[in-house]
């Protein structure tokens, strides 16, 4: 399973797609993870519709990160809808993997010192 999260962390790293997180907390997670900070779009920074627009124009590839509880599944939602109305591919590896293959259910903790697993 370390190694399946350890694999998990490496594909994030890879140049070329934006990571969509909720908020500050999940986007200094990310960067503690060594993600690049210009790699990460933060929702609580601007409404849905800006963001959407912001991704569109920068990339066609996409990553959205947002928490597994209930308000993150709709804001999922709100955004893979609305990214791939304007052409940019969603891809929903990550979050999968981290509903089916771990605990967590904030982006904040994973650097946490937590049993994930």
């Amino acid at each position: 399973m370390i190694k399946d999260m350890e694999q998990f962390i490496r594909k994030l790293k890879e140049p070329g797609k934006l990571i969509i997180v909720e908020g500050k907390k999940d986007s200094t997670a990310l960067q503690r993870l060594g993600i690049d900070k210009d790699s990460i779009v933060e929702l609580s920074k601007s409404p849905v519709y800006e963001v959407i627009e912001e991704v569109a124009e920068k990339t066609k590839d996409c990553i959205i990160l947002t928490d597994l509880d209930k308000k993150g599944k709709e804001l999922f939602g709100k955004l893979n809808s609305g990214l791939q109305r304007h052409g940019v591919r969603v891809d929903n590896s990550f979050r999968e993997f981290l509903f089916k293959r771990t605990k967590l259910r904030q982006i904040e903790g994973l650097t946490e010192d937590i049993e994930i697993f």
